[in-house]
């Protein structure tokens, strides 16, 4: 197995990182919103892990496992809100929702 470079992962983070910004500033859809906020919170760990694994120092492992108890506890919290608000408003649009403030 070929070992892969420290700043070649940390490149891969931030495309992913960057993909993620972009779906969550574009997409209209809660859900697709919060599948976005996943894909950056899994780009940060993978930025963490890497740079633990560069340091040699397990540090970077740790905070992943912080990240990924926090995006757990995240998607429970908004898809429970999720459903609220489909049931109340029979839409996910975020236009949609907007015009329903005034």
């Amino acid at each position: 197995m070929v070992p892969v470079s420290a700043h070649t992962v940390l490149i891969v983070a931030a495309i992913l990182f960057t993909l993620g910004l972009a779906g969550a500033l574009t997409r209209k859809n809660i859900i697709f919103m919060l599948i976005s906020i996943e894909i950056m919170l899994n780009a940060a760990g993978l930025a963490f892990i890497a740079a633990g694994s560069r340091w040699h120092q397990p540090d970077g492992q740790i905070m992943y496992l912080f990240i990924l108890a926090m995006a757990a506890a995240e998607v429970s919290v908004a898809l429970a809100m999720v459903l609220q608000i489909h049931h109340q408003h029979k839409t996910l649009d975020v236009e949609d929702l907007r015009e329903l403030k005034d």
